[in-house]
């Protein structure tokens, strides 16, 4: 059966780009300096978020349950599978998968951190150096891992390019954020962006929307946690509202009628688990109905709908509760992807197969080949 993990991060080396900028440029694309004892990545002089591995699984495979070593591991402490290629590729022959998605860590989940310069020539060359070794990366690997390209939110018209470009590399989709206003663009639901969805659906590239994806909205804590939580609770707590921080961005998507106006469009809920969409959905056709008639009816189809025919979600930790059932029932069994989240905190490494392998026993046998890899050889032209 072909398995497909969805979901997974990259550690970023701390030279990332310097060692591929203009001489000229090194000390002003991202790079790591120290500010009050944290490293941060630096851009432009400014701080655009803190520097580390962002992995909990350490050099000898073991996972750690500190919080702290998200901010204070590099990659001397963690496994080489968390920032070398080759040895990630080891890592899915080890735990039984064919095919890697692969986002980024510190730079900012959706690539918001290379937006925040606010030089667009600059920020433009550090998108750039990023998605081309992305780039890189997917073709020594025989298609095998596949980094989601960054794009340059602070512009509609730079994504456009980026976005053309990238599909002329090779890659498979791209990685957006979920608030491109913070960064000075317009927001998602703007017909500003029409453009940018236009090529996307043209060019088959699934846009993707990882949980923490906004400088404001959705940060990796973000203001979930009370003050006085302890540190490693209030990980816990902001790690589950991000879940479902991501229905704000997939009712959004649905209510501005971008699936009407561009309905070969594909985009993806990265991370986000699955739970809550049968809730979301219902409610969302509850509340358009009770405040929104005149809205709802000039959309083609119940705003539940459009799930089925736009949207993927990933799912690999919800255990507990056997909720596929009924997910599948509300948004069909070709919307649903697997994912590890390898090597971040709710990682399934290192044996992510076993770990869902009972639950999805409870599914027909065409049902789990789908969400195990068929739906994202689809998706991603494998």
């Amino acid at each position: 059966m072909l398995v497909v993990d969805a979901d997974s991060h990259w550690s970023e080396p701390a030279d990332m780009f310097t060692s591929r900028a203009p001489e000229a440029y090194r000390d002003r694309v991202p790079h790591v300096e120290d500010i009050d004892g944290q490293a941060h990545w630096v851009f432009e002089g400014n701080s655009v978020g803190f520097f580390a591995a962002g992995a909990v699984i350490a050099k000898d495979g073991t996972k750690s349950e500190d919080a702290q070593v998200l901010h204070t591991w590099t990659t001397e402490d963690v496994h080489a599978g968390a920032y070398d290629p080759k040895v990630r590729l080891e890592v899915l022959d080890e735990t039984g998968i064919d095919h890697q998605v692969i986002f980024p860590s510190t730079i900012g989940l959706g690539g918001q951190g290379l937006s925040q310069a606010g030089d667009p020539e600059l920020q433009r060359m550090a998108v750039e150096i990023y998605n081309d070794a992305m780039a890189e990366i997917q073709a020594e690997s025989g298609n095998r891992l596949l980094p989601m390209p960054l794009m340059p939110a602070y512009s509609v018209e730079e994504c456009v390019r980026e976005a053309t470009r990238v599909a002329g590399l090779g890659l498979r989709g791209v990685n957006m954020t979920s608030d491109p206003q913070d960064l000075g663009a317009p927001d998602l639901a703007s017909h500003e962006w029409d453009p940018f969805w236009e090529v996307c659906a043209d060019l088959e590239l699934p846009v993707h929307f990882h949980i923490g994806a906004s400088v404001t909205a959705m940060t990796f804590y973000g203001n979930y946690a009370w003050p006085s939580q302890k540190e490693s609770t209030k990980l816990a707590i902001g790690g589950t509202l991000l879940f479902i921080g991501n229905a704000r961005v997939v009712t959004n998507l649905i209510l501005s009628g971008v699936f009407d106006r561009y309905p070969a469009l594909q985009t993806v809920s990265v991370e986000s688990g699955v739970g809550w969409i049968p809730f979301i959905l219902e409610a969302l056709d509850y509340e358009m109905n009770e405040n929104a008639k005149a809205d709802l009816a000039a959309l083609s189809k119940p705003p539940s709908e459009y799930f089925k025919s736009n949207i993927y979600a990933t799912f690999w930790f919800e255990n507990n509760r056997n909720r596929l059932p009924e997910l599948i029932d509300s948004v069909g069994a070709d919307r649903i992807l697997f994912e590890t989240d390898f090597p971040h905190p709710t990682c399934l490494y290192p044996n992510p197969l076993d770990s869902v392998k009972t639950k999805m026993a409870t599914l027909p046998q065409e049902t789990q080949a789908k969400i195990y890899g068929e739906n994202a050889r689809r998706l991603y032209k494998l």
